[in-house]
């Protein structure tokens, strides 16, 4: 593997508040998130298109759903104190990197757990942020066994 030596730097990052607060590990994690939630949606799109035309979609996850999803999971202990909407979506997102970099689920396993969780219309932008942010919620309490407990 390429990028071992990012592994041994993971036993540096011992806690809940180490990982949630490691701006390298949310760097990576931004685009483990933006791709993973633009993957799932298409296939998500496509698989309910009624003409059956391929969908693809590349956006950025908003950081309203990644935060509010940190909320839902009850997960805030990761984040630094006073976070703000932007802050707590970097944690979430610092918190999937470390999740993939410690080799417990793969970039299609974190594919599919999204697709699973998406329902509803996602043309609608309203329904699209709910959907999106169980989602995540739901992401975020699937890797939590995965992640020290302090």
């Amino acid at each position: 593997m390429d990028y071992e030596f990012l592994l041994t730097d993971l036993n540096r990052i011992n806690s809940q508040k180490s990982i949630g607060t490691d701006k390298g590990l949310a760097k990576i994690g931004d685009g483990i998130v933006n791709l993973s939630y633009s993957v799932a949606k298409s296939i998500y799109l496509t698989i309910n298109n009624k003409n059956k035309k391929i969908l693809r979609t590349g956006l950025k996850v908003n950081r309203t759903i990644l935060s509010i999803a940190l909320k839902n999971a009850n997960m805030k202990s990761f984040a630094k104190s006073r976070a703000d909407a932007h802050d707590l979506a970097d944690t979430v997102e610092a918190i999937i990197a470390y999740v993939w970099l410690s080799n417990k689920m793969t970039l299609p396993d974190i594919i599919n757990f999204l697709k699973n969780s998406i329902e509803g219309d996602l043309h609608s932008r309203s329904e699209e942020l709910v959907s999106a942010t169980q989602a995540f919620t739901n992401l975020l309490n699937h890797v939590k066994k995965f992640l020290p407990e302090k």
